[in-house]
């Protein structure tokens, strides 16, 4: 049974390469690492700081080669790390995007991981189940500031913490809705699936955009169930049915999955959208130009928006579709790993990592939301009163990890294609009954990923999201 854990764990990491997250990281963004850093061939080591003759070495691998920016903070928060003490000496070594995970899952077989590893949020589970992670030993109250979908989760224990977050939300222009007699949504208040159909049927048939919404139909990978899962789950569907873990059914192709199915089509069939066929540049450059009336998109597009539109520009929460206003979370996240013989300094560099200050290097350096309030508070961007405050508050208020199970890397894919089949003119019913076996085989040839079937916690039409607790 180990042996075939492990493998399938491997074929699983293996199958999510095709997953372009710049989030968030991808081909699109997520969260989730959202914007795609340059691939570089060859991966780097260096050792940054000053250290002692008797240091004992830590190493720690990272995503982000070519991501001059991000790595550049990194490297001096190391350097900080490595002069503050003499113990221990962090050695650094970058992998592009690409094929970081791919490094880790043969890294992990070889049993030859390093001591700290950054690993994506939707992927730590897998990770966490397959004994490349080891649970983090933080101090008491380490953690009590940051929002909950920067803390990585698993088995009731915590495994991964992230330096930032992301978020989306819909672009618009105050202009624009003002001109069509659209009302402005607010967090409190924001549209129903009724009133955001009517503003796009509204927006089409003005003739002045050639599409309402452009939901980054040109991206693919881990932007669907990044920016798209959280449609269903307001529906009242889900990817897996939470409160188990160990089947999609009811949940992808039960009623609210299918009335999700049919108005994600209708989308398409209505010319509301564009669909599969969109032409990255239009997704790049149609709102700024004014072409598209709406974007769906995340924090990481803000700054191209606020640009040409300055005080016109407007940052909407995200429908509410009848079991809560939803979007996705969970990025990179800091982990040890299990085959590390020092995880005492290991867990003493990531606690001096998450210090507010180099929370608010990272936010102002790349853009993504701080992971504690305190730090959004003396943040450049999302400090009371600057550009893209709001999206801290979405996070807080609308975020919903994709499902934290194993099985997510392989339902991520099925899920995408599942979505992309509809938009293209799929039957609804039995594209999301095919999507929901297939994940139901999957969890099974795995012996449930470590799930026995018991309630574990709420199903998404149950979470405080849902309950409004």
């Amino acid at each position: 049974m180990k042996i075939n854990k492990v493998f399938c764990s491997m074929i699983a990491m293996l199958i999510v390469f095709s997953l372009v997250l710049t989030a968030c990281g991808t081909a699109a963004p997520n969260g989730p690492d959202t914007t795609a850093p340059d691939v570089v061939d060859e991966t780097t080591e260096e050792t940054v700081g000053d250290p002692s003759s008797t240091p004992i070495t830590l190493t720690m691998w990272y995503h982000g080669a070519g991501n001059e920016v991000e790595r550049n903070i990194l490297l001096g928060i190391i350097n900080d790390y490595n002069s503050s003490q003499d113990k221990y000496v962090v050695v650094v070594q970058d992998f592009p995007q690409i094929s970081y995970n791919e490094s880790v899952v043969a890294a992990a077989l070889a049993g030859n991981l390093p001591d700290i590893i950054d690993v994506d949020g939707p992927v730590m589970p897998n990770w966490a189940w397959a004994g490349y992670l080891s649970p983090l030993q933080l101090s008491d109250g380490a953690l009590d500031d940051f929002l909950p979908t920067t803390i990585g989760m698993w088995g009731g224990e915590v495994y991964s913490v992230g330096l930032w977050e992301a978020a989306c939300a819909l672009y618009a222009r105050k202009s624009v809705l003002d001109a069509y007699g659209i009302r402005i949504p607010t967090l409190e208040q924001p549209w129903d699936l009724e009133e955001f159909d009517a503003a796009l049927e509204t927006l089409t048939a003005s003739g002045e955009f050639d599409y309402a919404l452009d939901l980054g139909m040109a991206w693919t990978g881990e932007w669907y169930p990044y920016g798209f899962s959280p449609f269903l789950q307001s529906f009242g569907g889900d990817i897996i049915d939470r409160s188990t873990f160990t089947t999609a059914e009811g949940v992808l192709n039960g009623p609210e999955a299918i009335a999700f199915g049919e108005w994600w089509q209708s989308l398409f069939v209505r010319g509301l959208a564009p669909g599969t066929t969109q032409d990255p540049a239009d997704r790049d450059t149609g709102f700024i130009e004014g072409r598209y009336a709406l974007m769906w998109n995340g924090n990481w597009a803000g700054a191209s928006a606020l640009e040409p539109f300055g005080d016109d520009l407007l940052i909407l929460p995200a429908p509410d579709f009848g079991n809560g206003s939803r979007i996705g979370a969970g990025s990179w996240q800091f982990g040890i790993s299990a085959a590390s013989q020092h995880k005492e300094g290991a867990t003493e560099f990531i606690e001096f990592m998450m210090q507010d200050q180099y929370l608010v290097a990272f936010s102002d350096g790349i853009n993504n939301i701080p992971s504690t309030l305190t730090a959004a508070a003396t943040s450049k961007n999302f400090s009371s009163g600057a550009p893209f405050e709001i999206f801290f508050d979405y996070s807080a208020a609308q975020a919903t990890l994709r499902p934290p199970t194993p099985a997510y890397l392989t339902a991520a894919l099925i899920f995408e294609k599942a979505l992309a089949d509809i938009a293209n003119g799929a039957d609804v019913v039995n594209t999301l009954d095919n999507a929901t076996d297939d994940i139901n085989a999957d969890i099974a040839a795995n012996g449930g990923y470590g799930f026995d079937g018991s309630v574990v916690g709420p199903s998404i039409t149950e979470d405080a999201i849902a309950t409004g607790r």
